[in-house]
């Protein structure tokens, strides 16, 4: 079982990239596709809406901004469970407001009742006006205190706070993080994974690429490689089957999407 847990429909350098996107779900078992940060978000859901209507292997999140959209539970379910997506992404830093922001809280509440997922994808690249204060993933804590059931995945290890979200992951049940690895970072990779297993927290971590920015198959290849990369070295390694246990991680039934 492989599932991606961090891809996108839209990538402003390469155009239109359904095709792309559907050839690469077939090669795994699932995959969660996220809407794209953007001023028309009914134009990117709907597009998203329409995908995953199309691909029975895709899994889609919503991009909602609780301070403009709905935040009842009626609202809320319009813009995902009525449209088959099973979650809901949030760009707190781009769209500039606080996680915990009063409409934010109240969204959170219907999204637990509704057994949503909620993404916080605060990770780079961000754009000038992007707000990093929001972008920190300790802020979630309060989010996770005051809804201790809500399914919550920190997107991209909430890099470049990656050490916040390792304390999260060890705090809260409720709390995952997608490892999006980026094969030409062999330092950054290092640092998280050997953190998170430092930490004890490798069976709160979700394997992600990031697609299109990198390829599933490339991501595990480095993954599954992670230790090569230290022969003759003197640097702690991570045992293969916990880096094997990210990959093969059955997160359908996690989430209890299946």
């Amino acid at each position: 079982m492989i599932i991606d847990c961090h891809t996108h429909l839209q990538c402003p350098d390469r155009g239109d990239i359904r095709t792309a996107h559907a050839e690469m779900c077939e090669r795994l078992d699932g995959c969660f596709v996220m809407a794209g940060v953007s001023g028309d978000r009914d134009a990117v859901n709907t597009e998203l809406a329409d995908y995953v209507a199309s691909n029975p292997k895709a899994y889609g999140f919503a991009n909602i901004n609780p301070v403009e959209d709905a935040v009842d539970a009626k609202g809320v379910k319009n813009l995902t469970l009525d449209r088959k997506l099973c979650g809901a992404v949030l760009y707190c830093g781009e769209n500039q407001f606080h996680p915990a922001h009063s409409r934010a809280m109240r969204f959170y509440e219907a999204a637990g009742q509704l057994g949503l997922i909620v993404y916080f994808h605060n990770c780079p690249p961000h754009s000038p006006d992007a707000v990093l204060d929001y972008a920190q993933p300790w802020l979630i804590d309060e989010i996770a205190r005051s809804f201790p059931k809500l399914k919550i995945v920190i997107g991209r290890m909430g890099m470049p706070f990656f050490r916040q979200t390792l304390s999260l992951l060890g705090k809260h049940d409720n709390i995952y993080a997608d490892l999006s690895i980026q094969p030409q970072r062999i330092w950054q990779n290092y640092n998280i994974v050997v953190g998170a297993y430092e930490a004890g927290v490798m069976d709160k971590m979700l394997f992600g690429s990031g697609f299109p920015y990198a390829e599933p198959d490339a991501c595990i290849e480095t993954l599954l490689g992670f230790n090569r990369m230290l022969t003759n070295t003197n640097l702690p390694q991570v045992p293969r089957e916990k880096l094997r246990s990210i990959v093969e991680r059955d997160t359908l039934t996690l989430f209890g999407l299946k």
